[in-house]
């Protein structure tokens, strides 16, 4: 099954570890990596620290290849703004998103999540058993978490529609101001 697999941090240097950890081994057990970035709410805004893409992402697949990028820069534009302060990126709290069936706005969920000067590892894999990247992020001072990589491409699409709603109201709204101004 395809998840987003999120992993928070208050430590950028074990988030950095952890993130060099997935990267030295994408494919374990059954389990494979296709991409992991590595972002920090700076500020208010989604910062991508670092990202890295494993050979066994084909350049053909476009559809898992944005995904997580697609997702980052959701939450860094104007939705995520209003999502969360475009942080998130599918990581919550311990205790506060534990139920990953609940599908209801994942990503609104998330963005609300991210604290400032949080490190964020988000990675897309195929995972077989849970317990494999589960396991290999034990030993870090860290909640993982998971979404259905489908669920989140749905909400992405719906979300893109949202901001190019947005961006076409805003025109509007600038094009009466300007009319009025020119009156």
């Amino acid at each position: 099954m395809y998840n987003i697999v999120g992993a928070l941090f208050t430590n950028e240097k074990e988030a950095r570890e952890a993130m060099a950890a997935l990267s030295e081994n994408p494919q374990i057990n059954g389990t494979t990596i296709y991409q992991i970035s590595l972002v920090k709410r700076v500020e208010g805004v989604l910062k991508l620290c670092d990202n890295f893409t494993s050979k066994y992402l084909k350049s053909s697949d476009t559809v898992k290849g944005g995904l997580l990028g697609g997702l980052i820069g959701l939450l860094g534009g104007p939705v995520g703004l209003l999502l969360g302060g475009a942080a998130g990126a599918l990581v919550g709290k311990a205790g506060d998103m534990d139920n990953k069936d609940d599908s209801a706005a994942l990503i609104e969920q998330a963005a609300k999540k991210l604290e400032e000067g949080d490190i964020a590892v988000i990675a897309l894999a195929d995972e077989t058993n849970e317990e494999v990247l589960d396991h290999a992020l034990v030993k870090f001072n860290t909640v993982v978490v998971r979404y259905d990589a489908e669920v989140i491409a749905k909400e992405l699409e719906e979300a893109e529609k949202m901001e190019e709603e947005l961006a076409r109201q805003a025109r509007e709204t600038l094009r009466s101001a300007e009319k009025k101004e020119d009156k």
